[in-house]
């Protein structure tokens, strides 16, 4: 089972969803192999469902606004760097802090399973309805936009245990479950807080170029 096609776009590395008992969600986007080089990207939605994409670059924030829909973009630095316990990120208006836990059930099989497996389109097609049941709100094939498709192709998962830190003027809190889900693409992040591993494949309409280098 093929992992890709000639043209797909693949972007490995990990994404971690959180929710906040401020009721702002997070979703931090941490990339080390991407067609656009290593980047970390951060999408914001909060109390009111105001979306905010923070973006390193201006090729970055095209892409992401291509595929994904927000009411406001922010363009500067955003950084993850690896604590003793998890992460801290940056960005603009944003600072936050996570603690990383042991790998969860769903983790653990997916860890099981051969990784070209795990991520090949094809077969992220045939589990997407699977994978709608078992984690709500989750899907692992949908419209990126502009006639692409994008497959989540998770190969593990380690719990989010504790959260916090501060967006803009609002204290974060502590952790909680991501609820109600984000709105930023096809399908949320998983209900519970974790770190997801995984390669995103995005699938270009014939006539699509590559993204920007």
């Amino acid at each position: 089972m093929p992992a890709d096609r000639p043209g797909d776009w693949r972007f490995e590395g990990r994404i971690a969803g959180l929710g906040s008992t401020s009721g702002v969600r997070v979703v931090i986007g941490r990339w080390d192999t991407t067609p656009m080089g290593s980047f970390a990207d951060v999408m914001v939605e909060d109390q009111s469902g105001h979306r905010v994409l923070l973006a390193p670059n201006d090729d970055v924030a095209e892409l992401l606004q291509q595929t994904y829909q927000f009411d406001e973009v922010v363009l500067g630095p955003v950084a993850v760097t690896d604590t003793e316990a998890g992460w801290r990120v940056t960005g603009p208006g944003l600072q936050a802090w996570l603690d990383v836990g042991s790998r969860t059930p769903i983790g653990w099989l997916l860890s099981r399973l051969p990784r070209r497996l795990a991520t090949a389109p094809r077969w992220l097609t045939l589990i997407n309805p699977a994978a709608q049941v078992i984690l709500k709100g989750v899907k692992t094939r949908g419209s990126a936009g502009q006639g692409r498709t994008e497959f989540y192709g998770a190969y593990d998962v380690r719990a989010v245990v504790a959260a916090g830190g501060r967006w803009r003027e609002t204290e974060l809190g502590t952790l909680t479950r991501v609820d109600p889900p984000v709105r930023f693409g096809f399908g949320s992040t998983p209900a519970v807080p974790a770190v997801t591993s995984l390669i995103t494949t995005i699938r270009p309409a014939n006539s699509q170029k590559r993204p920007p280098d």
